[in-house]
């Protein structure tokens, strides 16, 4: 028998150890272009609101992608308690906020469920801006499965549609004047898991009681007014793309903003997709490096911008937790959301005992929000959107 060497030895050793790397890691060492989110990842994290009617579904993929703007707009609503609709909105025409964002005004209770999730809803954002298309698909794959279940049907709060050629699944309001927000579990409406080791995210809007009913709806909110900014966004399934209402968006900037000539399309092209905007991510970090280019910016250096994760106060310069890598993670490992939904604890900064942003909804936004403004106007020299990134920061929980 032939003898194995000590050399030979230390590379079988070497290879055994290579295979053993969590597969998060090896997302991050792939070949550039790689998808950096596996399907089972991307049904974990869109669960909670694959079954929310398509334009309000449009517009929370949208908003996701600009996390640090969901702080301060979360804020703003945690601080204003008293004001609702049209009145809320009046009170933030100052803040420039992202059109999609700032539409979420309108929602309460969806903007507080990801203010207060923001691990989830900066994953999601990430996963959305990295692999649109399958984050898309993710959607339709999670909807057949509810309706299977029996658990998507046509209501007096939605209308379910299946277009026949495609078997695309469709979900609008009953009104065009009201919109239902549907409250359910998703370890339940879906049927069956398939995917034991990535549960879905623990993400349900303020006030839900598990075991009640598996699919349920929220208090109806008002979107017919011209300052409303529902169904400025919408799906478009032929291309798994986020369509942009033109007339639709550039009345609600009009209204809703003292700087609306920033935000007006073009009103020419009545069939324009959307397009990201980096300037509203206020520095977050990208999801991967091929993101990073195809939106103009760069993962280190002096010029690096803060993670998310470094502005809700973990870093102390450090960056994002993950070194910039996928973040979505296994449920089943525990830590953080990932048992139960229990708020984790950091200590990154040394500045003693910050609460992640996983936190609950009686300290969530005030907190987070505050940490956010002390790790941005530290940041402010790379800023490219310069003082009015800071400005924005330090009114967006001005009670008015």
């Amino acid at each position: 028998m032939k003898r194995v060497t000590v050399c030979q030895m230390a590379m079988i050793l070497f290879f055994c150890l290579n295979l053993a790397v969590p597969p998060g890691l090896m997302a991050q060492g792939a070949k550039e272009g790689a998808p950096a989110f596996r399907p089972e990842e991307i049904d974990q994290l869109v669960a909670p609101i694959a079954l929310y009617p398509d334009s309000l579904l449009a517009q929370v993929f949208v908003a996701s992608t600009y996390p640090l703007e969901i702080v301060q707009a979360g804020r703003f609503v945690q601080q204003n308690k008293e004001l609702k609709g049209e009145k809320l909105m009046a009170a933030a025409k100052d803040k420039d906020w992202e059109p999609s964002v700032k539409a979420m005004l309108e929602f309460p209770d969806v903007l507080t469920m990801m203010n207060e999730k923001l691990e989830w809803t900066e994953k999601l954002g990430n996963a959305f801006l990295a692999q649109q298309k399958d984050v898309m698909a993710s959607v339709q794959r999670l909807r057949k499965k509810a309706q299977e279940a029996g658990n998507l049907k046509t209501t007096k709060e939605q209308v379910v549609k299946v277009e026949q050629q495609t078997q695309v699944i469709i979900i609008e309001s009953a009104s065009p004047q009201v919109v239902y927000v549907p409250v359910y579990n998703p370890t339940v409406v879906y049927g069956v898991w398939v995917y034991p080791a990535y549960p879905p995210y623990p993400v349900y809007p303020p006030g839900y009681v598990a075991g009640v009913a598996a699919f349920s709806f929220a208090a109806g909110v008002a979107v017919g007014a011209a300052w409303s900014g529902h169904g400025g966004w919408g799906c478009g399934w032929g291309h798994n793309e986020i369509n942009v209402n033109v007339n639709k968006t550039n009345n609600f900037t009009k209204n809703n903003y003292n700087n609306s000539q920033k935000y007006q399309v073009n009103p020419n092209n009545k069939n324009q997709n959307w397009q990201h905007n980096p300037e509203h991510r206020r520095g977050t970090q990208y999801p991967n490096q091929a993101t990073n280019q195809k939106y103009g910016q760069q993962r280190s250096g002096a010029g690096a911008r803060p993670s998310t994760s470094e502005a809700r106060g973990y870093g102390g310069g450090r960056g994002d937790r993950s070194g910039g890598g996928p973040q979505t993670s296994d449920l089943s490992r525990g830590g953080g959301e990932r048992s139960g939904g229990r708020p984790e604890t950091s200590d990154r900064s040394g500045g003693g005992g910050r609460e992640n942003a996983m936190s609950g909804a009686g300290k969530g936004g005030s907190e987070r929000a505050s940490s956010f403004q002390g790790k941005e106007s530290r940041s402010s020299a790379s800023r490219s959107s310069g003082g009015s990134g800071r400005s924005s920061g330090r009114s967006g929980g001005r009670s008015r």
